[in-house]
């Protein structure tokens, strides 16, 4: 499968205009503040965008549902151009507003991103390699896959997971009856992926921006620690210790593919596990900006939410040299309450993202720690 062209040719858009948003999370936020300093104004779209941290910071908000067309025609014709900050947008939604408006990335980038089934097929349809996976729609399915693939899986929901959720580990002496149940099998809509669980030296993303022209800058591949399945600590550039400049090579080859495949106009992170002899594969994309392209806002000459703005309002893609070493670390729940020490630590970047309650798992903020190049 190939990305097919976008919506119309993309104008440059003269600073002043005013770039749509879908999603009003953190991710839009910071989009947003980088489009305020271009001369952009940013008018945010979705249900919960009352008081989000993306319309705390934007010049308009729009509360409706993604399926209220009359809602959408009208935010479309208010603005000059749409983006997304959240790849699980409908596609009806995306392609209702492709009537009115230039959006990107389009509905064929989303039909992708938002079912594993789907983002893995595409990456395997490029010859670029992931684990091993199988469709599961029963608990039968699911024991046959773990049969199969076995004797260690990961059985996940195949829309919407992040953040460790929808997921459930499997063995050869786990019951796929509870971990089918335990992701909401048997429900309406509901469709599972079993994957055969990587043994991984480390993981890596890499960021790639891209214009309607086809120009491509990417960032140099990272090392990600999670806990709990939450994304705890990017490390930017990864290590040589940990990922070799071949490897780093090959993982930006394959960003880049992706991004090209999917004819993209904007943003996408590729989540990738090298393993203990140099193998990468990889594990999940979002055509968006992304968690751990936090850094390149203190570290690089150009933010990942920059090129985003860039690439929709048809604008020449920024340089992506990296002007410091980093190290990006999440604030989740109450690790922001650590926030006037963070103030008083040197060398210390911190970006609180206007949420009014710490619930546990829930990110808060992030701090960029910056450091000389090596």
């Amino acid at each position: 499968m190939t990305g097919k062209p976008t919506g119309k040719p993309l104008p440059r858009l003269a600073p002043g205009s005013t770039i749509g948003m879908l999603g009003a999370g953190q991710l839009g936020r910071m989009t947003a503040l980088a489009a305020a300093r271009l001369g952009y104004k940013t008018h945010v779209y979705a249900p919960d965008a009352a008081d989000s941290p993306a319309a705390q910071v934007s010049a308009a908000a729009t509360v409706a549902d993604w399926d209220d067309l009359e809602a959408l025609e009208r935010f479309a014709r208010s603005v000059d151009v749409v983006t997304l900050e959240w790849e699980n947008v409908p596609v009806a939604t995306a392609e209702h507003l492709r009537r009115f408006t230039n959006l990107n990335p389009g509905p064929n980038v989303l039909s992708v991103a938002q079912d594993r089934i789907a983002e893995k097929s595409f990456v395997n349809s490029l010859s670029i390699a992931t684990a091993p996976w199988r469709a599961a729609n029963s608990a039968a399915e699911v024991a046959s896959a773990v049969a199969e693939i076995g004797p260690r899986c990961v059985l996940k929901s195949t829309r919407l997971g992040y953040d460790g959720k929808g997921q459930a580990r499997l063995d050869s002496g786990s019951d796929p009856a509870a971990a089918w149940a335990s992701i909401g099998g048997g429900k309406p809509g509901v469709e599972g992926i079993v994957e055969g669980f990587v043994t991984f030296a480390c993981e890596v993303s890499v960021i790639v921006a891209r214009g309607a022209d086809g120009t491509m800058v990417a960032y140099p591949a990272v090392e990600n620690r999670h806990k709990d399945g939450i994304l705890d600590v990017t490390i930017a550039p990864a290590a040589a210790d940990k990922v070799s400049d071949e490897t780093a090579a090959e993982a930006d080859r394959i960003a880049r593919r992706i991004a090209e495949a999917l004819d993209l106009v904007g943003v996408l992170a590729v989540e990738m596990f090298v393993t203990a002899d140099g193998a990468v594969l990889v594990n999940e994309m979002a055509p968006r900006p992304h968690n751990s392209g936090h850094w390149t806002m203190d570290a690089c000459a150009t933010c990942q939410f920059e090129q985003l703005v860039r690439a929709v309002c048809g604008l020449p893609l920024g340089s992506v040299e990296r002007v410091a070493d980093a190290e990006m670390t999440n604030l989740i729940g109450d690790d922001v309450l650590r926030w006037p020490d963070l103030l008083a630590e040197p060398g210390a970047r911190l970006h609180l993202y206007g949420k009014a309650e710490a619930r546990p798992g829930r990110k808060m903020g992030h701090v960029n720690r910056l450091f000389p190049r090596r």
